[in-house]
């Protein structure tokens, strides 16, 4: 997403037969394996209202879960917020409040760039900015409160994890080996691994794929319109946490049914699972 190099993205790379699936990165070697099903419980703890809860079938069980990173697994605010201070008062514009990026964000680098810069200065705007994020991003990132824990915890199940992101793939790839979750992942799919970003059909279903994953069995959870149109289109359940981008008003009104506080009351409500949300992996 937000910390995109420059340079042809990996599916345009090579010979004219170059596969989208370049980038996705396998961290297990038994992705295609059976897995155990995590059961889905009953839902409580739900920010969205009783009726929502209520829509959710008991029994419902996923066999694969996809998570987006930035406000959903990890918060990388402060160093995005740090770039985009850096990068557009060399273009003499003032440098964007946090709350002005927060609300930019999501949709990748390139589109929330063009929130703050002309067309013109879109390009010098991208070499600055990933030039500095290069060497900053991973200066102050950390994982949501219980990230850590519920990832493990799905992995010890047997579940099969990934990341499908709209964060830069590369990117997505070195966060999330400094944070020490990349082994818990079958993939690691951002933009420039395919021809897509989120909310493309397209982009779930090739990872699917690669994962050797049905969407009858899976869900996304995330944390902005973006996931929730994401999940529609791929025919995915999608649930979906207030700690990113967006309010739980704005994520109901993107068409969002459950909505939750945070990871922890995600990871009850869904999972049956309970938390420390202070401990790490």
């Amino acid at each position: 997403m937000e910390g995109e190099p420059p340079g042809e993205p990996h599916w345009a790379s090579g010979s004219a037969g170059a596969s989208p699936s370049r980038g996705i990165v396998a961290a297990r070697a038994d992705v295609g394996a059976p897995r155990r099903l995590a059961h889905f419980a009953p839902p409580h703890n739900f920010v969205a209202s009783g009726a929502d809860r209520a829509s959710i079938p008991a029994g419902m069980r996923f066999q694969t879960i996809l998570f987006d990173l930035d406000g959903t697994l990890l918060d990388h605010l402060p160093a995005i917020h740090r770039a985009y201070a850096h990068t557009l008062p060399q273009l003499g514009l003032p440098a964007p409040t946090r709350e002005q990026v927060r609300r930019a964000i999501g949709g990748g680098l390139v589109n929330a760039m063009r929130r703050f810069v002309s067309e013109a200065d879109l390009p010098l705007a991208l070499e600055i900015y990933r030039t500095f994020w290069d060497r900053t991003m991973l200066e102050g990132v950390a994982l949501m409160p219980g990230a850590g824990g519920l990832l493990r915890a799905l992995h010890d199940r047997g579940c099969t994890l990934a990341v499908l992101t709209n964060k830069h793939g590369p990117s997505s790839r070195a966060v999330c080996q400094h944070l020490g979750i990349a082994p818990l992942f079958g993939s690691i799919t951002g933009a420039e691994d395919t021809p897509w970003l989120k909310p493309d059909a397209r982009l779930t279903a090739h990872v699917l794929a690669a994962l050797h994953a049905d969407a009858a069995t899976s869900c996304l959870v995330g944390d902005s319109p973006f996931d929730a149109e994401t999940a529609r289109n791929g025919g995915l359940a999608a649930f979906l946490v207030a700690t990113g981008t967006h309010e739980p008003a704005q994520l109901r009104a993107a068409g969002a049914e459950h909505v939750y506080r945070d990871l922890p009351a995600l990871a009850r409500g869904v999972f049956s699972l309970t938390l420390d949300s202070s401990a790490g992996l």
